[in-house]
């Protein structure tokens, strides 16, 4: 388990890492990209807790992901099965696994101090914190996908899927987009990944 892991994070936090997983009921699986989710965790029937993360997150966003799901696990051990997912005692748990590896040894000086001001009160996602998501975009693998937030106002965008959006007004915290084909309001949040459509396929 721990072999598979190793090319996913960085090399100064494997040690770390092997630690918190030395568990005999704990399985760490990793899975094709799924858009809806980065990693997820669960308890099994046979009493075995499993842990998945997506196999195409950078090393840093990997790192992250998995702490975060080991966070569950440990919460759940202490704490049992009726804590809320992302309540205080999984706050307090991914505070204290993560504080160790915040260090420059493991991630570059720029995403620091990011990091640090985002552990003082971790989120259900890292992807709502629109600083930090964007500074660890830094380091995937390049691709034509882009934040929905630097779409200009009245431009035309696609999903994964294919369906086809034009821009409209920003919100509080989404963004009103109208489906083309079928006229219909969704609301996005800043952190969506999407393609830009180009002027002359419009």
């Amino acid at each position: 388990m721990q072999n598979q892991i190793q090319n996913h994070i960085p090399t100064q936090a494997i040690p770390k890492v092997n630690s918190l997983l030395e568990h005999d009921n704990l399985v760490v699986k990793i899975k094709k990209e799924r858009k809806t989710k980065h990693g997820d965790y669960k308890p099994l029937p046979n009493g075995k807790h499993q842990i998945t993360i997506n196999s195409n997150l950078n090393q840093y966003k990997f790192l992250i992901t998995l702490i975060h799901e080991i966070a569950h696990f440990e919460a759940f051990q202490k704490y049992g099965r009726f804590i809320k997912p992302h309540g205080v005692e999984w706050k307090r748990t991914f505070q204290h696994l993560m504080l160790p590896f915040l260090n420059p040894e493991i991630f570059p000086n720029k995403l620091l101090p990011l990091l640090a001001s985002h552990f003082k009160n971790p989120k259900a996602s890292s992807d709502t914190d629109i600083k930090l998501a964007l500074a660890l975009k830094e380091f995937d693998i390049l691709n034509n996908k882009t934040y929905i937030f630097e779409i200009p106002f009245g431009r035309l965008f696609k999903l994964h899927n294919g369906r086809i959006f034009k821009m409209g007004k920003k919100r509080v915290k989404r963004f009103e987009c109208i489906e083309v084909n079928t006229g219909k309001l969704y609301l996005f949040n800043h952190n969506a990944e999407v393609e830009l459509i180009n002027e002359n396929n419009e």
